[in-house]
């Protein structure tokens, strides 16, 4: 079982990434995954991403300049009991002592704001408002629509390319739902349905349960349950004649580039 790690910052992440991951690197016989939630500049993102961190059980590292989303990311952890890490602001407080100076308190001074800055922003507010299919009218002002059945992806894979600036929405795929209307309405080149093979996704979702602290020998994870799951997500991945995906074997990151290279996005500039 793995210990899930989110990385919050209201900039890009990058110092807390580098010192969560210099610390896991001490225990070497741990699992650790991380999740980076880079540009989170508005409360209701942050809200957003601390209820997934509570239903993770994450820890929590953050740099945030400013002290309202700070504060607030902090008392939110308390409350649920999640351990949280303030890398930046014990520093800055040196900084202030040394120096007798206020701090700016802007986040991203350290790196140069390009001209997608904004959209990043306002993508990650839409990947958290239209994540699992929450708000069907996020999929005809999606830029990208994931479907899959749970566990296969979905909502990191959201995460990453909203902070490649597209605008993301998706589905969870399960048999006994209808699909949304506005689904049949997308432009199926903007449609990518995720998959995998029913030993993977019985694995995850056993670790799942059991972090959870639950009984794995569940109907979610049932073999023959998951095998008639990914049926019907093939059924819908061909009616609608989406580009399919097999996450099994392919990270993040990639998945992504295969998903930017089929939008004919020149993935090398991003």
């Amino acid at each position: 079982m793995s210990t899930k790690v989110f990385i919050i910052s209201d900039s890009v992440g990058e110092t807390a990434d580098s010192v969560a991951k210099a610390a896991s690197a001490q225990f070497p016989n741990e699992k650790f995954e991380f999740d980076r939630y880079p540009f989170t500049q508005t409360m209701s993102l942050l809200d957003g991403i601390l209820k997934r961190a509570k239903r993770q059980k994450a820890m929590v590292f953050s740099t945030f300049v400013n002290p309202e989303l700070n504060k607030f990311a902090k008392d939110q952890c308390e409350q649920a009991k999640i351990l949280y890490y303030d890398v930046l602001t014990p520093a800055i407080s040196l900084f202030k002592q040394q120096t007798g100076q206020k701090a700016a308190n802007k986040p991203g001074t350290v790196h140069s704001l390009d001209e997608g800055y904004f959209d990043k922003i306002a993508a990650m507010e839409f990947a958290v408002t239209y994540d699992d299919g929450k708000d069907p009218t996020g999929f005809l002002k999606a830029d990208i629509v994931l479907l899959g059945v749970s566990r296969t992806s979905k909502t990191p894979l959201s995460l990453y390319l909203a902070n490649k600036g597209f605008k993301v929405a998706n589905l969870p795929l399960v048999p006994q739902a209808a699909i949304p209307d506005e689904i049949w309405k997308v432009d199926p080149k903007k449609i990518f349905g995720l998959t995998t093979t029913p030993e993977v996704l019985n694995d995850i979702r056993r670790q799942r349960m059991i972090s959870y602290g639950l009984n794995p020998d569940s109907s979610y994870s049932n073999t023959e349950g998951i095998k008639l799951e990914l049926d019907y997500a093939d059924e819908i991945f061909k009616r609608l004649g989406c580009l399919v995906i097999k996450t099994s074997n392919k990270s993040i990151e990639e998945t992504a580039t295969l998903i930017m290279e089929s939008l004919d996005v020149d993935v090398s500039e991003e």
